[in-house]
């Protein structure tokens, strides 16, 4: 039982990168972030409006859920606008509240 012990702790490969060589350290997966812009910012000629159903479609999940800022990249000003405009988008029947 000792034995399946101490392979469990040698299969785990991991190596902090202070450690590592540079061989390890140029292999190792790199991942770049780009940082969202809040679209509404850059073009002022796009409008929140809660008649617009197809700008708002973008902005909700295939269940009917409101996608958050973190990953639709609006600004906190603008993801309030949109949700408001969702939910009464919602609340007359132009977007569904749940995937139907």
């Amino acid at each position: 039982m000792s034995e399946e012990k101490d392979e469990k702790v040698d299969a785990k490969n991991f190596v902090p990168k202070d450690k590592m060589e540079n061989d390890q350290i140029k292999n190792r997966k790199k991942m770049f972030l780009r940082r969202k812009v809040c679209r509404f910012c850059v073009d002022e000629n796009l409008k929140i409006d809660y008649k617009e159903v197809d700008t708002l479609r973008r902005f909700i999940t295939e269940g009917g859920k409101i996608i958050p800022k973190r990953m639709s990249g609006n600004c906190s000003k603008h993801q309030r606008r949109v949700a408001a405009a969702i939910k009464v988008a919602r609340a007359i029947a132009l977007l569904p509240y749940v995937k139907a």
